[in-house]
């Protein structure tokens, strides 16, 4: 729980945001940029290890000690958000602390990256757990709530923000249970925005770019910090601001989207589209399949490169 404080003005000014997987990287950088904007925070970590062992409520309580020192109000959230009683008890926290939620940024997530000759059930159902589990139940459970908000008169300008990667939109080597989740991060953030836009509610995607705890073992020598006074393109603070705007109501009528962000760049991702097309209203023979492939590929765009291939 956190001290009352006088509320600040700022682009989230009276809002309240929870954010999974706060404690540290980008979680940690999205809870502050979102306090330094106003608004209230429920900051959920379990303060597991990059591969989801262990845990410890330090890494929580930390964030929510350097909003409320800057000034700010934030509360610990120390559930499972990939069960339902954690991700429920997340709502939960903000209605009966703050007395609403507005906005959820849904971050949480770890590593267990094998080949996939190599990769086991174990190290697969986990990162689903974690990653697409742990996107939905909060989800659900807002989603819940916004609707019931909406039909009893109280309409909310409410924000999902959900964390996929460029692994799940291109793919990435060693990395199937992650790149297969964050892919289906993307086709649930599409189907939330459509189902609860006539609650109020606004939901897109995120793939960003940033060092962390799980990309410097991944991808150490793009991730390494720059020489001093030089600007940091990898820090999990360049990518906060487009995470808070669109937890913003200022994001009106931006739903469904996906964007890409690193260091000082913000791409809006156009996703699966129909590209060369030939219907000759008749079945075809397997080598006549072959050769109008052959022809459609000749006249479609390469596909992106996959993360890792050589």
């Amino acid at each position: 729980m956190t001290a009352p404080t006088a509320r600040r003005a700022g682009l989230c000014a009276g809002r309240v945001v929870a954010v999974t997987g706060a404690g540290r990287g980008l979680g940690r950088a999205h809870a502050l940029a979102f306090a330094a904007e106003g608004a209230r925070v429920v900051v959920n970590d379990l303060g597991v290890g990059p591969d989801g062992d262990g845990g410890s409520a330090g890494p929580a309580r930390e964030v929510v000690d350097e909003i409320v020192a800057a000034g700010g109000e934030a509360v610990v959230h120390g559930g499972d958000i990939a069960t339902a009683k954690g991700a429920a008890s997340l709502v939960t926290t903000a209605v009966e602390t703050f007395g609403r939620l507005d906005t959820l940024v849904n971050n949480a997530g770890f590593l267990r990256d094998r080949m996939l000759v190599n990769l086991d059930e174990d190290d697969w159902d986990a990162v689903m757990r974690v990653h697409l589990r742990g996107h939905f139940l909060p989800l659900k459970h807002a989603a819940a709530h916004w609707r019931a908000e909406a039909k009893a008169g109280r309409p909310p300008a409410a924000r999902v923000i959900n964390t996929s990667s460029g692994a799940g939109l291109l793919g990435s080597v060693g990395q199937g249970n992650y790149a297969a989740a964050k892919a289906g991060i993307v086709a649930l953030t599409l189907v939330a925005a459509a189902e609860l836009g006539r609650y109020g509610v606004h939901v897109n995607a995120l793939a960003p770019a940033a060092r962390t705890r799980m990309t410097e073992r991944t991808f150490a020598e793009t991730m390494a910090a720059p020489g001093e006074g030089k600007f940091d393109a990898m820090a999990p603070a360049n990518v906060s601001p487009l995470v808070v705007w669109l937890g913003s109501a200022a994001s009106e009528g931006v739903t469904g989207r996906v964007f890409e962000a690193e260091a000082g760049r913000i791409t809006v991702m156009e996703g699966w589209r129909p590209g060369p097309t030939d219907d000759r209203g008749a079945r075809r023979s397997p080598a006549e399949a072959g050769e109008t492939v052959r022809r459609l590929l000749a006249d479609a765009e390469e596909p992106g490169r996959v993360y890792g291939a050589s």
